[in-house]
């Protein structure tokens, strides 16, 4: 389920991003798409790959890797996001929700942590 205002479009200095054509309020899902998840051993092999940029950590302990379909893996990084990803895992889904209001023309971001309030460097600010 992709809310049908979510377009995907050019951002500045990401390449591409998730933006709303309409306002949203706080606490909307804005999506759920499933995941394709990958073993410990497969996530191993995609992180050579380019898709390392696009995959998220899975499962109870982190070890596993899944490749989201849908919008998901579009959604650019701030530390002050106006969106969260939540997992689940049982289901196989990753569900993305805003944390704050959306205007319209806005993109969307996630925070990269998980939490967000997590200021902590990610993997390509890092290095």
């Amino acid at each position: 389920m992709i809310l049908p205002f979510l377009t995907i479009g050019p951002s500045e200095n990401r390449g591409r991003g998730v933006f709303t054509t309409e306002d949203i309020a706080i606490d909307t899902v804005i999506e759920i798409s499933p995941v394709l998840v990958l073993t410990p051993e497969e996530r191993k092999n995609v992180e050579q790959t380019i898709l390392f940029d696009y995959i998220f950590e899975w499962g109870d302990e982190m070890k596993g890797a899944c490749v989201a379909l849908g919008y998901v893996s579009v959604y650019n990084h701030s530390y002050a996001a106006n969106c969260i990803y939540e997992m689940d895992f049982e289901h196989e889904l990753i569900q993305i929700r805003t944390v704050k209001p959306v205007n319209a023309g806005e993109e969307l971001f996630i925070n990269y942590n998980a939490d967000p309030d997590d200021t902590k460097p990610i993997w390509f600010e890092a290095t």
